[in-house]
């Protein structure tokens, strides 16, 4: 199954740089998206550690796939999703090394949220607060499970959702890339259907934008470039306050080269 995409990043409107960082391999349908922390130049580094890290991870193991995985083999699912999740927690070590290596990138991290479709099935590995949604018919569902204190709060009965939106704790993530020398990512895998959207984001969208909001951009733009570019303009309105990054993946209805998708759907604003 080919995905047809957009990938688009906005330093918003409050941000002086944009600390996310966004790398797609279409020929192979991988997608990932991360978002940095540790202030301006390090949480730029953070996520751009992060992305290559796993792209490169990836790629590599379709060239040679005897690589051998980083960590433990996850039971009950596929090897696509254990390569994930093992170039994960690569990454999560690359940003760590540099994080202790380098005194003005102490503390750096990022979340990040990956993709990878293979024969009509979507592995996902994510870590933080960076999401995936699918609509499908109509609702939208949040694929993923922040790491944060507040959505602990909430998963606890603690903290209502309208009080964790409010709430001045929202930065604080009980899991991220770099932190600790090594990290354990969230790992599932989920069918993929005709008239599916999948979206990637940082939480500079969430942060301004509904899910029903999200969801009646998804729904209305039959062109993942129209919802992307939607998505950014709507989020900027709303305040911009953090940098906002989206990835909207649809199945392909007919082929389409890897370097005309490229060319087309993938574009940065600074």
């Amino acid at each position: 199954m080919k995905m047809e995409f957009s990938a688009r990043t906005d330093r918003g409107r409050i941000r002086e740089s944009n600390e996310d960082s966004l790398r797609c391999a279409p020929e192979t349908d991988l997608f990932v998206l991360s978002d940095g922390m540790g202030g301006q130049a390090s949480g730029e580094v953070a996520s751009r550690l992060a992305t290559e890290t796993i792209l490169a991870h990836c790629l590599e193991a379709e060239e040679n796939p005897a690589q051998p995985l980083i960590g433990e083999r996850l039971a009950g699912v596929s090897e696509i999703s254990n390569r994930l999740a093992s170039a994960v927690r690569l990454a999560n070590g690359v940003v760590h090394q540099a994080s202790q290596q380098n005194p003005s990138q102490q503390g750096m991290g990022a979340t990040v949220v990956a993709a990878w479709f293979k024969n009509e099935r979507m592995s996902l590995a994510h870590v933080g607060d960076s999401r995936a949604y699918r609509l499908r018919g109509g609702a939208l569902e949040q694929l993923t499970t922040d790491h944060s204190f507040v959505a602990e709060q909430v998963r606890r009965g603690l903290m209502t959702p309208q009080e964790a939106a409010q709430s001045q704790l929202q930065n604080v993530l009980m899991r991220a890339l770099g932190v600790d020398p090594e990290v354990e990512p969230d790992v599932s895998e989920e069918l993929v259907m005709d008239g599916d959207t999948i979206l990637m984001c940082s939480d500079g969208l969430t942060r301004e934008l509904s899910d029903p909001q999200i969801a009646d951009v998804l729904g209305a733009e039959d062109d993942p470039e129209e919802a992307a570019d939607r998505l950014i303009e709507l989020a900027n309105r709303a305040g911009g306050g953090d940098n906002i990054s989206v990835i909207v993946l649809r199945p392909a209805s007919r082929p389409v080269g890897a370097i005309a998708r490229i060319g087309r759907w993938f574009k940065e604003s600074r």
